[in-house]
């Protein structure tokens, strides 16, 4: 695999993970199962990535005081657990299960936000 376009493909994917809230972990997911990752590698993997985006967009968005601390700590409080199920979870699925999966679930939020008020 060539390392050299994972910078330049982080940096897009923190653009657009920054700008619309979204860890960016719907991006890189098939990004790296395209790229030959199993589903649990490919997962894994996102989450050192998003960790480091997340971090350098939550102090870019608190420079602009758009930030609610306690609501942010509250919520990645109850993530914190559901982060430790989620891992055993996907353990059992297999990669193209999971491809499915997502998809669905990527396409039920798209159709929500489409007809939202």
């Amino acid at each position: 695999m060539k390392e050299w376009p994972l910078p330049l493909f982080g940096m897009a994917i923190g653009i657009a993970a920054s700008f619309i809230g979204l860890g960016g972990g719907f991006l890189v997911v098939p990004f790296l199962i395209a790229l030959g990752f199993d589903a649990q590698r490919a997962v894994g993997t996102s989450f050192l990535a998003v960790l480091v985006i997340s971090v350098s967009a939550t102090f870019g968005h608190a420079r602009l005081h758009a930030v609610d601390w306690k609501t942010g700590v509250l919520l990645g409080l109850g993530g914190v657990l559901g982060a430790q199920i989620g891992p055993q979870l996907l353990r059992a699925v297999p990669t193209p299960v999971f491809q499915k999966i997502f998809a669905v679930v990527l396409g039920a939020l798209a159709v929500w936000m489409f007809v939202k008020k």
